[in-house]
């Protein structure tokens, strides 16, 4: 069993920057790939960006040019630099871990562990 604690979410204003962190419990390979994903209410759950073991990095049109994700293996912690901040990211963003990425990276089944989600708040 893995744990995956989130922290730093929060409110900015629009075009402002937050850094999300996600730290598992222990590695495994099942957390090989971790990755944020976010869901705004009335909307489904979707795939922001994931980390393969620090090697490959995947992530969403929306983000792309705004969002980094990097990965810290010795601390089993993945980040998710946001810039540029937009109304739109509002979202509950949620850490999760899997075996791997690959191009289906974005699926929520692909990834067997869960945080407990950290709020992100742009007004505009």
């Amino acid at each position: 069993q893995v744990q995956l604690v989130e922290s730093g979410g929060g409110s900015v204003q629009a075009g402002g920057s937050l850094r999300l962190s996600c730290t598992a419990s222990k590695y495994t390979a099942e957390s090989n790939c971790m990755g944020w994903f976010r869901q705004a209410p009335g909307k489904e759950r979707e795939g922001v960006a994931s980390n393969y073991l620090g090697r490959h990095t995947y992530s969403a049109d929306s983000v792309k040019g705004r969002f980094t994700i990097t990965r810290d293996n010795a601390n089993n912690t993945v980040y998710l630099q946001m810039n540029s901040l937009k109304p739109e990211d509002t979202a509950m963003y949620y850490c999760a871990a899997g075996y791997t990425c690959g191009e289906k990276w974005y699926q929520a089944s692909q990834y067997i562990y869960w945080g407990q989600g950290t709020q992100v708040t742009v007004s505009s």
